[in-house]
């Protein structure tokens, strides 16, 4: 501001820079210039994280995971144990989370942690696979909540029976929606968290104390049953079939990063951004474990029917049982509309990492992608293409439910090697760790081991078939699709002349003062990759 000298003979005006707000000067120190507006509160960044993790919708579409490969038993402890463990990856990504908080979060860490000859290429392998998980993410997401309005219309009509075609239409329809979402203002998408909060977990809380009140005394189990139950419909090994009940668990207490995602559009985000993604998670497990175990006492003890069930989604079935038709529309109605914001959620962090990564131009037509539209300060154009880029991953589903579980595997197994990658790189890297304000301190290390055990586990878990013995109609194909695009990834990154090897660079300042400049000087130092370029 000017200051005004009082000597009114010798007035002379001094200009003063304000200094910038602690959130600001800290994304500048990263390397960026603040870009988004900082609408989003420390109950809005938890509602969004938490409208990714609600197990209410998540269950409704997931459960057909679970229930086959060990009946309740796998349902009620499969779930605690997996929510156990899972927090260990939440917790090691939180101080991840708190020590650099930027939109780009994965690949962005995985290049300041990763040693300089590796550094290049495991940023931009994560990067591609963080947003590939997200982009398939949306596609999962959305099937699955066209696939439970189909099931909405077959139990109200009572002879509906949708084709994968019609599907699909739904499905499109319902891409279309969330690209409208993604468009609007940021501080519009910061309210809408605020009351997504509340009504997932009202939900989550009236579908434990309904499903106990209103089902018919035919369809309770005992305790006994709902508890220790066993079942095994696919026949898997006792052991094993348990552990891929971990699928439930692992699709819904998933996407531990999103919140990092709008770091750079929340206020105190090194402190906000840590502390929503552990709460959000920790709420998901204890609510979701509450959910499965009352559907676990009303669901009745006959799973091969409720999973043969005609109206095609074994938790319709469910309702259908204990609600009667009108009450099983109530509550899948609510599933639907819960399932319908995890996808434009999914479809608003996409967005903020394909800007990200634009911006540091790793992606073709970065320059294009990297743009906010200059009324709504949204990544308008991220938004649509993660929207065209989802409806043609969709297309997979039209070959039917192999290739559909197919677009579950890529995503989640998308995701668990971008949180693998930088938790590895932190302590194998040698950079000298400088944590933000949320620190495990001694227990960073222990807590990172147990989660990169954890990752490795569940990778291996998404890549199995269905039932054992599979033949090409029913094997899972989720191998050949991710190690394809990873394929895909690093040819493009070594692709002679026009590959990312001879031009990406790693995180790019966009601010005067370059804080990334000694990065490119370190790979020529130290025989990293940029040495190893000029020597071609």
């Amino acid at each position: 501001m000017p200051v005004r000298g009082s000597n009114a003979s010798n007035e002379k005006t001094v200009t003063t820079r304000a200094a910038p707000d602690p959130d600001t000067a800290l994304l500048s120190r990263l390397g960026y210039k603040q870009e988004f507006k900082r609408v989003f509160t420390p109950l809005e960044v938890f509602g969004l994280a938490f409208t990714f993790v609600c197990p209410y919708p998540a269950i409704v579409s997931v459960i057909g995971f679970a229930l086959p490969n060990g009946g309740p038993r796998a349902l009620v402890w499969g779930w605690a144990t997996c929510a156990f463990a899972v927090m260990f990856i939440g917790l090691t990504l939180a101080e991840l989370g708190s020590a650099l908080p930027t939109s780009g979060g994965l690949y962005y860490w995985t290049y300041t942690y990763a040693s300089p000859r590796w550094r290049r290429v495991l940023s931009w392998l994560v990067g591609y696979s963080n947003i590939i998980a997200y982009v398939a993410g949306l596609a999962a997401i959305d099937w699955f909540c066209a696939v439970e309005i189909m099931a909405g219309v077959s139990i109200g009509t009572g002879r509906f029976m949708p084709t994968l075609r019609q599907t699909y239409g739904v499905f499109a329809a319902i891409i279309f929606c969330h690209g409208l979402i993604g468009s609007l203002a940021p501080n519009i998408i910061a309210y809408l968290q605020k009351i997504l909060v509340y009504v997932n977990v009202l939900l989550c809380v009236a579908i434990v104390v309904a499903l106990p009140s209103a089902t018919p005394r035919e369809f309770m189990n005992t305790p006994t049953y709902a508890l220790t139950g066993y079942a095994n419909l696919y026949g898997w090994p006792e052991g094993w079939g348990f552990i891929l009940s971990f699928l439930a668990p692992l699709w819904t207490i998933g996407a531990f990063d999103a919140a990092v995602h709008i770091s750079e559009e929340a206020s105190n985000a090194a402190t906000v951004v840590p502390w929503a993604m552990i709460i959000s998670s920790g709420a998901a497990g204890v609510l979701g474990f509450g959910i499965n175990v009352a559907i676990a006492f009303c669901m009745g003890t006959n799973i091969d029917e409720i999973m043969s069930n005609p109206i095609g989604q074994p938790m319709a079935s469910i309702f259908v049982n204990s609600f009667g038709q009108r009450g099983a529309l109530v509550f899948l109605s609510f599933a639907i509309m819960t399932q319908f914001f995890v996808g434009a959620n999914n479809l608003i962090v996409s967005s903020r990492l394909v800007f990200a990564f634009s911006r540091d131009s790793a992606l073709p037509f970065s320059s294009v992608l990297y743009q906010l539209h200059p009324r709504t300060h949204t990544p308008m154009r991220g938004a649509w293409a993660c929207a065209g880029v989802a409806l043609l991953i969709g297309l997979l589903a039209l070959e039917g439910p192999t290739a559909s579980s197919a677009i579950f595997g890529l995503s989640m197994a998308g995701l668990y090697m971008s949180w693998c990658i930088p938790v590895a790189s932190r302590f194998l890297g040698g950079k000298k760790w400088v944590p933000g304000p949320f620190s495990l301190g001694i227990w960073g290390m222990p807590v990172a081991a147990v989660a990169v055990a954890w990752m490795s586990l569940a990778v291996v878990i998404f890549a199995f078939p269905t039932t054992p013995g599979p033949t090409g109609s029913d094997m899972n194909y989720m191998v050949v699709v991710f190690g394809g695009w990873i394929a895909l990834c690093l040819g493009y990154y070594y692709c002679p002349v026009y590959g990312g090897f001879y031009w990406f660079t790693g995180p790019r300042s966009n601010i005067e003062t370059d804080v990334m400049e000694s990065s490119a000087k370190d790979d020529e130092a130290t025989g990293g990759e940029g040495s190893e370029k000029a020597s071609l």
